[in-house]
Formats: C-alpha cells, sequence, structure tokens
C-alpha cells in the first residue's frame, strides 16, 4: 500500500492535464488510475512522433496486485533523459516470481514489454521538483518523498516487534526458567525501546525541518536531502538492532509461525532494499564530512 499510494500520488502530482484527465477523471467518485511499479533500472524509450517506444523489463513492482496502470523509469535514446512513464498494466507482462522469505504479501513482481507506444503526455522528468497538482510536499521529488514512506514502514516495523515480545513476555513470566524474568531481558529490552524512540526522534527533527523548507515556499537543501537519506539508513538498521533483540528473546515463538516470526522475515528483507544500502550511506558521509561539499544528490547518487 505504501509503494501504491506513493506511485498513485505523485503521478498525479506531476503529470500535466492532458494524462491526469485520461487517469484521474474522477477521483472524488473513486474513478482513477492506481499505479504501482519501478524505477531504478530504466527502460529504453525511443522518441516517436507524438512520444516514445518503450521497452524494458522492471523488477520489484510492490502493491502491482491491485494496480491498474504502470509506473516505471525510461531513460530517453539520444539524450539519455530520465523520465517516468504511466500506461495501461495491460500493456506489459507480469512475471510472478514473487517467492521470498519476507514482505511476500507486497507481491513485488517483475515485468517487461517491447515497443509500447506511450504518448508523451502520459511521461514526466524523473528528476522535477515543479509539481503541476498538489501541494508543497510534492516540490521533494519522487525519490525523496520515497523515503517517507520506508522510514515510516521502519519504525511501523520495530514498534510492532517490541509491542509483541512485550506479549510474549507477559504470557512466559513466572514459567520455570523464563529468561524474561531475568534483569538481562528488561535491561536489552530498555536499551532497544531506547534505540527505537530515539531513532524516530531524529527522523521527526529531520523531516519538520523539511516541512518548514517547503511551506516557505523553497526547496530542500543538499544537507537536507542528506540528512533525509541518513535518517531513512539509520531507521532502517536501528530496527533491524531491534529485531536480533527480539529474536533472542521471544524464544520459540520467533520462529512459530505468527507475528514476530512474520516481521522479523519481513525485516530481513525490507533491509536489503537499495535506499538502505551501504553505498547510500557511503555518499552520506561523503558530503556531511566535506569530502565533496559541492556534490548533490541525483536519485541515490551523490553527484559532483
Amino acid at each position: 500500500m505504501m509503494a501504491l499510494q506513493l506511485m498513485t500520488g505523485t503521478t498525479a502530482a506531476y503529470l500535466d492535464a492532458v494524462a491526469a484527465a485520461d487517469l484521474f477523471p474522477d477521483v472524488a467518485g473513486g474513478d482513477h488510475a492506481l499505479l504501482a511499479g519501478h524505477g531504478t533500472r530504466p527502460g529504453r524509450a525511443v522518441p516517436v512522433e507524438g512520444g516514445y517506444l518503450v521497452s524494458g523489463s522492471w523488477q520489484f513492482a510492490s502493491g502491482m496486485a491491485h494496480a491498474t496502470h504502470i509506473h516505471s523509469a525510461i531513460q530517453v535514446e539520444g539524450t539519455g533523459e530520465l523520465r517516468v512513464l504511466a500506461m495501461p498494466k495491460s500493456q506489459v507482462e507480469l512475471v510472478d516470481n514473487w517467492d521470498v522469505l519476507g514482505l511476500r504479501a507486497t507481491h513485488s513482481i517483475d515485468y517487461h514489454c517491447a515497443d509500447v507506444l506511450v504518448p508523451a503526455t502520459h511521461t514526466y522528468l524523473a528528476t522535477t521538483t515543479n509539481p503541476a497538482n498538489g501541494g508543497a510536499i510534492y516540490r521533494l521529488g519522487l525519490v525523496n518523498m520515497s523515503a517517507i514512506g520506508h522510514t515510516g514502514w521502519a519504525f511501523g516495523v520495530g514498534r510492532r516487534l517490541l509491542d509483541e515480545l512485550k506479549l510474549v513476555a507477559a504470557a512466559k513470566s513466572g514459567t520455570r526458567n523464563a529468561a524474561v524474568d531475568t534483569a538481562q531481558f528488561h535491561a536489552e529490552y530498555a536499551a532497544a525501546e531506547a534505540r527505537l524512540r530515539s531513532a524516530r526522534a531524529w527522523a521527526m527533527e529531520v523531516w519538520r525541518g523539511i516541512e518548514a523548507t517547503l511551506n516557505a515556499g523553497e526547496l530542500s537543501s543538499t544537507e537536507q536531502d542528506t540528512l533525509l537519506r541518513l535518517a531513512l539508513n539509520h531507521a532502517t538498521w536501528t530496527v533491524q538492532d531491534v529485531g536480533q533483540t527480539v529474536h533472542r528473546w521471544a524464544g520459540t515463538a520467533a520462529i512459530r509461525r505468527g507475528p514476530i516470526d512474520r516481521f522479523l522475515r519481513d525485516l530481513g528483507t525490507g533491509t536489503q532494499h537499495i535506499t538502505s544500502s551501504p553505498t547510500v550511506l557511503q555518499n552520506c558521509g561523503k558530503w556531511l564530512s566535506g569530502a565533496q561539499p559541492r556534490a548533490h544528490w541525483e536519485f541515490l547518487d551523490l553527484t559532483p
């Protein structure tokens, strides 16, 4: 749902009136497109009269089971320009290959197409921070906006895991040799709670600053773009540490089918997302340490 609302909302914001009338004819009445897809590996777009002939293979289309239309990155042949398209789901071939350990419900399948005509009106510049519709938040741009959902997902998983561990502790407390009755468990639970709350507080601080900047009619700075990526990375790996604490103390509840088992598997998969990769963390360090003070962000890359 996070991916679906991100793709649908940004498509509605960045496409102009022609595409909006086609995809979102009656939003209030529930008549509108739902979009899913992927953008980190662009397909090929050959310019033709009125649009592009698009070919490519894309991965990790979270939310595709609910979508009516496709959201995909494309690179225009000849110019190298990166754009994002919207086209009916019926125009691509879906690959039912989401056979994974965690996040199974996202149905993040692959898909591909060859020489599909997409009108130019149904594409937008991938790096745009100039929305045709919507409020100030859309001046963040597509990639920066995605960090909101991924950060929220991490904190949601972390909060739920600690809440579930608390229920396990209540059920086991007082039984023979209950590990949850030890001082070590109480100390580690407290430490995990502190890590989670601290990471969340810092992320909220970062996003409050960004919100104030956007509300003032300005674009986010390179420092803010760096911090939102760093806050996401920190949130994700902090929650991974919290998950290890939960796994250590939950006992068999961590291996039998149930909420803890499911969220630990989801966490193991979610930490592999490109937005929380070691490369992004390294790029954050390059800018913050002063190694590349004049660089700026293009998607997840720090460009001199």
